[in-house]
């Protein structure tokens, strides 16, 4: 059922939609079978969307990058959204043009997901989760509520980053204007766990099936299979590959 207080200015939308009141499908939209729409969502230019995926109150999907000035980085970006098959994208959430979330996502409410995003099948994104520009999560990772990952980041394959995990991209503060030399994100390797609270600055790696502790502060490198833990992060156990 298509509500008639919806505006629907696509006609790719597949049998089974149903898209509630005051909700906003723009032209060069693609909906497939079966997607539940509810209202006050807006769907702009450029989108597609796989079937059986499901969009709450107030999401927004398709928005336009922005720059803020001098020292901000440039936007660049394709006017295209893909979001896979049997999702759930929360209320508020946001995805910008040029992202490709896979299939059995999840996106919780006010989650935020930037230009040059590739979100793999399977993964999590908790409440009000921010994903910078240009990160690439693996299938079946996790990031919880109020985790923020930094542009020009990679996280592998399942992966769990906890509660309130910040991380940076940029060791001068802003003094230094953007520069792709001096702006680097994180990585972190396949079934690495991150902790609570923990902070990651730029340019770590945080290795295969490490472990960092809650609240710890991480400015070197983790060696895969050993845990990390306390402020600076230190090496308190190694495993056994």
């Amino acid at each position: 059922m298509i509500s008639p207080q919806a505006v629907i200015q696509s006609s790719d939308i597949a049998e089974g939609v149903k898209i509630g009141e005051f909700s906003i499908i723009r032209p060069d939209v693609r909906i497939g079978k079966n997607c539940i729409i509810h209202p006050h969502v807006v769907i702009e230019s450029g989108v597609t969307m796989g079937e059986g995926t499901e969009v709450y109150p107030g999401a927004y999907l398709g928005k336009e990058p922005k720059g803020a000035g001098n020292l901000a980085r440039p936007p660049v970006f394709k006017r295209s959204l893909v979001v896979g098959s049997y999702c759930q994208i929360g209320p508020k959430a946001t995805l910008y043009y040029d992202v490709s979330v896979g299939d059995n996502v999840l996106i919780g409410d006010g989650a935020s997901v930037r230009e040059q995003g590739v979100i793999g099948n399977n993964c999590i994104l908790g409440r009000g989760v921010t994903i910078h520009y240009d990160v690439t999560l693996g299938t079946r990772s996790r990031v919880l509520d109020l985790s923020h990952i930094t542009g020009n980041s990679r996280i592998g394959n399942n992966v769990f980053i906890s509660v309130g995990v910040m991380t940076a991209n940029d060791n001068t503060i802003g003094r230094a204007g953007y520069s792709d030399g001096h702006v680097v994100g994180i990585t972190v390797e396949d079934d690495a766990t991150i902790g609570v609270g923990a902070v990651l600055t730029a340019g770590v790696v945080v290795g295969t099936k490490a472990i960092v502790g809650a609240s710890s502060l991480v400015t070197r490198n983790v060696e895969p299979h050993t845990m990390v833990l306390g402020v600076p992060a230190r090496v308190i156990q190694r495993f056994e590959p």
